[in-house]
């Protein structure tokens, strides 16, 4: 056995022993406003200082799939690894601290109610990607006429910004600039502001990727304004939850083979529970029976490679519990 074999094969085992230890909940017994989402729970707390606890759940199609051990940890600490990058280049984030594996203590900001979503490359499975706009919306995305004579999982001559609105319920729905600013759903100058965050963290994130061997394709970014009126930068940046990554060493040859680019993101679980039977337009599937405990080790796998590859370092998985993130909680909270 290899050493590059023996090591996988006991990161394997660290994430099957997991299995049965994931975080899906955190429980705060104190005073605190706290917002459920499909993967983050946060908590605003009344000294005015504001967590974010992020779980090992998953979700795909936006659903809830399950749980994936250590994932969430993996998220916190890569997301932290580019709000540092992020901060470098003077875009402005909300990350204040990293007090424990899972939690992140943040700035408080009023979240925009858009995603702006940045794409470098025509691909996708969702009806919100751009290669189902270019086949069934006659090339046309947000507005944006896409260039003809396209093939999928090609590149984009320059990235171009695609943003979402975020619905309470339901899945994400594309928009324009102009029904953005029509709809005032957001200043023109926030938007502007926004917009120029969002192609600057992009050109960073895939120069970055570049020299990591990997392809950053796309990826949606999540702002706020502060109380003082200032646009950050908040939740995530460039995560395999919030991100698409493919191998560069590989995808010439594939794109040419007119085979799907080697991933190293969730996209890969999209395609295995799409593989074992799960119908994305019935919505009324049970997503969960789907995520069996080897896809999740599988896909535990992707995330750890994903950080070692990105940061140069590897992450000692954390073997935490809810009890244990409570407790960081509740010294938060003062």
């Amino acid at each position: 056995m290899t050493a590059s074999s023996a090591s996988s094969a006991a990161t394997r085992d660290i994430l099957r022993a997991g299995l049965g230890h994931t975080i899906e909940s955190v429980a705060f017994p104190g005073e605190a406003k706290r917002f459920s989402g499909k993967v983050r729970e946060t908590f605003i707390f009344p000294n005015g200082k504001m967590a974010i606890v992020v779980t090992d759940r998953i979700s795909v199609f936006d659903y809830k799939i399950g749980a994936i051990p250590h994932k969430g940890e993996v998220l916190n600490q890569l997301a932290a690894w580019w709000f540092r990058q992020i901060g470098a280049i003077g875009v402005p984030h909300h990350l204040v601290d990293v007090p424990h594996p899972n939690v992140s203590v943040v700035k408080v900001a009023r979240p925009l109610p858009i995603e702006i979503v940045v794409r470098g490359y025509l691909t996708g499975t969702t009806t919100t990607s751009s290669w189902y706009a270019y086949q069934n919306h006659n090339r046309m995305i947000c507005g944006i006429e896409m260039p003809a004579g396209m093939k999928k999982n090609e590149a984009f001559l320059k990235p171009i910004v695609t943003p979402s609105t975020k619905p309470t319920e339901g899945h994400d729905i594309n928009i324009s600039r102009a029904d953005i600013l029509a709809q005032r759903l957001v200043a023109e100058d926030v938007l502007d502001k926004a917009e120029r965050y969002a192609l600057q963290m992009f050109d960073l994130g895939q120069r970055v990727a570049k020299e990591r061997g990997l392809i950053l394709v796309d990826t949606k970014y999540e702002m706020g304004l502060t109380e003082a009126g200032e646009l950050i930068v908040v939740d995530e940046a460039h995560t395999p939850d919030s991100s698409r990554y493919w191998m560069a060493g590989s995808y010439e040859a594939r794109l040419a083979a007119g085979e799907e680019p080697e991933s190293l993101d969730k996209e890969f679980v999209r395609r295995m529970i799409i593989k074992n039977g799960y119908d994305v337009k019935n919505a009324a599937s049970d997503p969960k029976q789907f995520m069996t405990d080897e896809l999740s080790i599988a896909a535990g796998e992707r995330y750890l490679d994903l950080y070692e590859q990105m940061t140069g370092s590897a992450l000692q998985p954390h073997v935490s519990n809810a009890g244990e993130i409570t407790a960081v909680l509740q010294k938060i909270a003062g």
